[in-house]
């Protein structure tokens, strides 16, 4: 039976129907006789996102499809598969994403459709490697869009909500493999983190700052290094044994920041058990088991969480800290933890990254709405001077129009959606609030 509720148990869907087609085909048959219909991944969103009180299609049922082109460094995969099946398929290939999530569970279609992202100041978001997209539009057609035929229309149709069609299948750009080496500076003081805020996140290739808002005023710097491995990154071509690990990633110079080394395996939670997380200490492994902070064979949690994501221009993000950090009292009895990435700026209509590069300010509530809402508002208040974007996968009370106003190609995308979409069968209420009113 297909889920009727997300993840985290916070959003119930209300749709009338719950399909999970075996084939495309079917897809379009669903679309072609259903009013209002939504596509659902893995319900790893907090947003109603993918509600609907039409007919809702979960895209697991697919035949699972990778396809792997070596010689162009691309890959073909349908919508429904996860990140962790992908990632492990490419690698053997020789080939890497350029960057995951903080969970390799969420499926590709998903997450590109919210514009999921992980860290790294030169690193976009997931959707910035989609070339070519499959999908089955109003009145139940398929159609192929890539980037190299339609390059001027292309980056309003990747990240798109679901409002264009459900997608079938996506190909992505790759690169050769690599491995990193994760390490853990902690007890460093938050003073130290606004101070150096741009030597921090240009100290590895994918960095995350964790703090929980405690009285101590500390936070806990994770540090994704990229291991040059020479012979390891050509993955097949490879005879004979498989050479030994590199040595360990360099770690962060002693006392760097005033803070320390860990001295054994963290979960971003504090007081969690490291159990389902990515290996630590420096230890060296393949890119799609550092990258993402926990394992694909651990749920990392429950869902007793809710979560809310700011995505604002880099160049403010001192200024955005600090407004933080003068709220602590508030925030602390009601965040688990906060995260801070860096995310590089793409061309996307609908990303909340659009040219500008960001810094993403993530909270991880307890589970307890009534709790985090006022906590929240306080929250959007104090970040409104720096315009920010919110996540469209995590939960957030800033105006619809408001948010509207912060994306300079909604009109554009409006006109695509008239065009692929007449009927308007794929929106929902969300949809309608954010990008129609």
């Amino acid at each position: 039976m297909e889920p009727r509720a997300n993840w985290a148990g916070n959003v119930r869907f209300r749709a009338a129907s719950v399909h999970r087609p075996a084939s495309v085909a079917e897809v379009q048959q669903i679309v072609a006789r259903s009013p209002r219909v939504r596509a659902l991944g893995t319900g790893h969103s907090f947003s109603p996102v993918a509600d609907t009180t039409g007919d809702l299609v979960s895209l697991a049922g697919l035949p699972p499809v990778i396809e792997v082109d070596t010689l162009r460094r691309r890959v073909s995969v349908s919508a429904g598969l996860r990140y962790t099946d992908l990632a492990r398929r490419l690698n053997a290939a020789g080939l890497a994403l350029a960057n995951l999530a903080s969970l390799p569970h969420i499926s590709v279609a998903g997450a590109v459709a919210t514009a999921t992202h992980g860290s790294g100041d030169a690193n976009q978001c997931l959707a910035s490697a989609v070339c070519g997209l499959e999908l089955v539009t109003g009145g139940g057609d398929l159609i192929t869009v890539t980037r190299d035929a339609d390059p001027s229309r292309f980056p309003g149709m990747v990240v798109a909500l679901g409002a264009l069609g459900i997608v079938t299948r996506l190909t992505l750009d790759a690169g050769p493999a690599f491995r990193i080496g994760q390490w853990v500076q902690e007890d460093v003081p938050f003073d130290a983190v606004t101070a150096s805020f741009a030597e921090i996140m240009a100290a590895a290739y994918s960095v995350s700052i964790f703090t929980d808002w405690n009285d101590q005023r500390l936070a806990v710097i994770w540090l994704k290094q990229a291991v040059l491995t020479g012979p390891q990154l050509t993955g097949p071509q490879l005879t004979g044994p498989r050479p030994a690990d590199p040595q360990p990633a360099d770690p962060p110079a002693e006392g760097w920041l005033g803070g320390r080394l860990a001295d054994g395996p963290r979960h971003p939670v504090p007081g969690q058990p490291a159990d389902a997380t990515t290996p630590q200490g420096g230890r060296p492994g393949p890119w799609h088991e550092r990258l993402p902070h926990f394992r694909p064979d651990s749920t990392p949690s429950a869902g007793n969480e809710l979560q809310s994501e700011f995505l604002l221009a880099r160049s403010h993000a001192v200024p955005a800290l600090a407004a933080l950090d003068a709220m602590r009292a508030e925030l602390a009895p009601v965040v688990q933890v906060s995260e801070v990435r860096s995310v590089a700026a793409d061309d996307l209509w609908l990303s909340p990254f659009y040219q500008r590069d960001s810094v993403g300010l993530h909270f991880t509530w307890v589970a307890d709405a009534g709790a985090v809402a006022p906590v929240l508002a306080r929250v959007e208040a104090a970040l409104a001077p720096f315009a920010p974007r919110p996540h469209w996968g995590k939960i957030s009370t800033i105006a619809a129009g408001t948010v509207a106003g912060r994306y300079p190609r909604l009109d554009d995308f409006r006109r695509l959606a008239a065009e692929y979409d007449a009927a308007a069968s794929f929106r929902n209420e969300m949809v309608d609030d954010y990008v129609f009113a």
